[in-house]
């Protein structure tokens, strides 16, 4: 989510470091690869399907759907988002993506080949991130709740709590299903949760600091913001807004060297 610079202020002594710890200490990272991304992107959701990148970008009136080269960070499809929506997360659902909007209560449906419009969805409160698990789609609001949605209606089947050692999670923003587990990015952390989805509990973290250099970090915005999953070669990509680059990673249990 970009909210506002002075929103952002205001929140960060709370999001910076998640309410609750985690029951062990973070897990780490390993870059495998690095590449280009645009960065003018706004990036609010990321999937990775069909050997492409699929972007969502935010900012009302520069909000943007777009599919991308992984190796060349060139842009091959692209749809400005309507003025008055502010994109926010992405998914696939069959032969559709499905992008949130903020604050408009509307869900975007678009063919996922033309990248033409063919419906929308209304729902209550925000829209921050969104990721499926071939059953459900899951919508994050900025709270510590995520909603499984039925992906034909859009309509609430159920709703989970996510905490840490009972200490309730909040600010969950960009969402990914990774192995039968829900990632999701914090809003101005660089730390990704590891959801049950069954329980809500937090799994693990994954502590992604200094994943970029605080040069390409151009503004207060420029979070860590970005988790798309290839399942076919088990390869997990990271970005943010406004950085320059898509990172694949590799995930370093606590306790081992990279």
């Amino acid at each position: 989510m970009r909210k506002t610079f002075i929103l952002g202020i205001l929140f960060c002594s709370v999001v910076c470091v998640p309410a609750a710890r985690p029951l062990r200490a973070d897990d780490g990272y390993q870059i495998v690869h690095a590449y280009p991304h645009d960065r003018g992107a706004f990036t609010q959701g990321l999937i990775f399907l069909d050997g492409h990148l699929y972007e969502s970008t935010g900012l009302k009136g520069q909000s943007s759907l777009r599919r991308t080269e992984l190796e060349s960070g060139k842009i091959q499809q692209y749809a400005d988002v309507p003025a008055q929506y502010f994109g926010e997360g992405l998914t696939n659902w069959g032969s559709t993506l499905v992008q949130l909007t903020w604050q408009n209560h509307t869900a975007l449906v678009y063919d996922r080949f033309s990248f033409r419009m063919v419906r929308t969805f209304q729902y209550p409160g925000e829209g921050w991130g969104l990721t499926q698990n071939g059953k459900y789609l899951i919508l994050s609001d900025g709270t510590a709740a995520l909603r499984f949605l039925d992906p034909e209606t859009f309509k609430e089947v159920r709703r989970l709590r996510v905490t840490s050692r009972g200490v309730p999670v909040d600010k969950l923003n960009e969402l990914e299903y990774v192995r039968g587990e829900i990632y999701a990015n914090i809003w101005y952390s660089d730390r990704i949760a590891r959801i049950s989805p069954s329980t809500g509990k937090v799994l693990g973290w994954i502590d992604l600091s200094g994943l970029t250099a605080a040069s390409d970090r151009i503004s207060r915005d420029a979070v860590l913001n970005g988790i798309a999953y290839d399942a076919e070669h088990d390869r997990l990509f990271v970005t943010g807004k406004l950085w320059p680059k898509i990172f694949e990673i590799r995930i370093v249990p606590h306790g081992k060297k990279n």
